[in-house]
């Protein structure tokens, strides 16, 4: 039996709780051709290039399937200009120019549930920081922020697991898995009957702001909203979930930083970015395609290939980052973690906001924190790593007599599409 390459060791469930010794070898080749005929690219550099390439195409479908009747893509999976008006229909909902209290807003109400969590640790010896902390506090606020019944999370988390292991680079281009076809299937039929219901009685949420929409640009075709929403509630929450949790991995690790963030909340803000470069929860982005030869690194992308850009193996760089391999909240992070391009997270300022907010009050409640197991079992999809669970003694926790200061807005934002392809070219 052929010695498996190194992106095939980094995608096996054995190496996921230390992927990075492997990630700077895979670098070595900063485009590397696979069995397969797909390319992986891990630098900084090109990784940054190609996130901007208009030649990489996020679109798998066919000519035909584009233009065949039947369920839309989400924007994750479309190209400009439709990407462009399907993002620009949501963002209207979602955040500046015309919403922009809507992530502010729920500041208070992200600070009272994360504090509810901690509250509920009180008088046990051992918590798990994944089933008590990190999974809770953002299913509960995507649940609020879209509109979904939080007590509908056991029937969608089924066909998230589902769906979230179809999105395996050792799978197939065109997943033809009947388990992950019913899982589309199940978790659609059910947001669209979320979507009809808010239709018919609107509330201030964002499902009912985009089934009712009624902006210069019209709305979003039923079929669109459906994709949006699946996509929302999945993002929404999975990688947050894994951000969290490797928060209070990472300050475990290293308690003077726990210390740090104990005495000085405003840390947060600057322990995040390095936490998203550090340990990012999308590892990598697969499934993009060449529309025309590209050159890269002295290798040349046939067009039509598929192709990989290993996010965490960029943000370990060290062409881009001294020392990379040491977390330091002091640093200047300019990761790739949230991708980049027309493709720049949507929900990278509510990402950022809960994981401050729960790494602050964690820090400075919890007594005495300890890990009972390290590294933690780890979940089983290389593309968004995180543990399984974390298992955490401790020896109390405080009152939640102080509330947490609030970030600057400019410090939590964003940056614009026109703001990232600056800093790219920077």
């Amino acid at each position: 039996m052929a010695e498996a390459g190194v992106f095939e060791q980094i995608l096996d469930h054995s190496h996921r709780a230390d992927p990075y010794p492997l990630y700077a070898e895979l670098r070595r080749t900063p485009v590397a051709r696979q069995p397969d005929g797909s390319y992986v690219v891990s630098t900084y550099r090109h990784v940054a290039a190609l996130l901007h390439d208009p030649r990489l195409s996020s679109d798998l479908r066919s000519e035909e399937e584009r233009a065949a009747p039947g369920q839309r893509p989400s924007m994750l999976r479309l190209d400009p200009p439709d990407h462009d008006r399907v993002r620009r229909l949501t963002m209207r909902h979602f955040g500046p120019p015309h919403t922009p209290a809507r992530v502010d807003g729920m500041y208070d109400e992200l600070a009272e549930t994360v504090s509810r969590l901690v509250d509920d640790f009180a008088g046990r010896e051992q918590v798990d920081v994944v089933d008590d902390f990190a999974y809770p506090f953002p299913v509960a606020v995507i649940c609020k922020l879209l509109g979904v019944p939080r007590e509908d999370e056991p029937r969608f988390s089924r066909w998230v697991d589902v769906l979230v292991g179809a999105t395996d680079p050792n799978g197939e281009l065109k997943d033809t898995n009947p388990a992950v076809v019913q899982a589309i299937i199940d978790f659609r039929g059910y947001l669209a009957g979320l979507v009809a219901t808010h239709r018919k009685e609107p509330g201030e949420d964002l499902l009912s702001a985009l089934a009712t929409d009624a902006g210069p640009e019209g709305r979003l075709g039923d079929d669109e909203l459906l994709g949006q929403a699946m996509l929302l509630l999945i993002a929404g929450h999975e990688t947050t979930v894994n951000l969290i949790a490797h928060g209070v991995l990472t300050l475990l690790r290293h308690p003077d930083v726990l210390q740090r963030l104990r005495e000085d909340p405003e840390l947060s803000i600057r322990l995040v970015e390095e936490l998203l470069r550090y340990e990012p929860s999308v590892q990598m982005i697969p499934w993009r395609r060449a529309l025309a030869d590209i050159e890269l690194g002295g290798t040349t992308i046939p067009s039509g290939s598929v192709v990989t850009l290993v996010l965490a193996a960029g943000d370990r760089d060290p062409d881009a980052f001294r020392d990379p391999d040491r977390f330091d909240p002091d640093r200047q992070s300019e990761h790739l973690s949230f991708g980049g391009g027309p493709h720049f997270c949507f929900g990278a300022p509510l990402a950022r906001l809960e994981t401050q907010l729960a790494l602050t009050e964690f820090a400075r409640r919890v007594e005495n924190p300890r890990l009972v197991a390290d590294p933690p079992p780890y979940r089983p999809s290389p593309v968004l790593r995180g543990p399984l669970h974390l298992p955490v003694r401790l020896d109390g926790v405080a009152p939640a007599a102080r509330r947490v200061a609030r970030p600057a807005p400019e410090m939590v934002r964003q940056r614009t599409p026109a703001e990232e392809d600056v800093h790219a070219r920077g």
